[in-house]
């Protein structure tokens, strides 16, 4: 089982919790046919920066690291309508924009701290964009080489096959 099967058995057997796009997107596959928003190489950063402080790196790469904007990018192009993608970089512009409100600089050039506080404040001010925001980030972050092999534990082959296995001294055998 490859890890798109395993991702697409586990939103199933959550009730479909993951969004239909964000599904489609994790299959690489293509819902928006029609006209997208373009993105500028600022609003990926920002993207990149606003993802970091949801996956922050700590002893392993954080979401910023593992190209977590490069997927949302994606997602939001291929997978959503231009009226939702409209929704959601205006939200990543609030982002931006709150930055600048409390701190006078752009969200890029703010500290660790001034940035979880912005982000933290978006929580509430703009939850809808937030929780999307966080719903993609922790997607692309978990479905990347990176966050699936440092952030979980990954083995390629769950388990190992030990055929002849001493039985204990009144172990009963397997029920088949």
């Amino acid at each position: 089982m490859n890890r798109r099967e395993a991702v697409q058995k586990i939103t199933f057997l959550m009730g479909g919790v993951i969004s239909a796009p964000l599904m489609a997107g994790i299959m690489g596959e293509r819902l928006n046919f029609g006209a997208s928003v373009p993105v500028s190489p600022e609003q990926e950063a920002l993207l990149a920066e606003v993802a970091d402080v949801i996956i922050p790196t700590t002893t392993t790469p954080g979401a910023k690291a593992a190209g977590a904007e490069k997927f949302i990018t994606r997602v939001m192009r291929d997978c959503y309508e231009a009226a939702d993608q409209e929704k959601f970089y205006t939200g990543l512009a609030r982002v931006n924009s709150l930055g600048k409100e409390l701190y006078g600089k752009d969200f890029a050039a703010l500290d660790a701290s001034q940035k979880k506080e912005v982000v933290t404040k978006t929580t509430t001010a703009d939850k809808p964009f937030f929780l999307q925001m966080k719903g993609l980030t922790v997607t692309a972050y978990f479905t990347s080489e990176i966050g699936a092999t440092q952030a979980l534990d990954y083995l390629p082959i769950p388990g190992r096959f030990e055929g002849s296995w001493p039985m204990p001294k009144g172990q009963k055998s397997w029920a088949l």
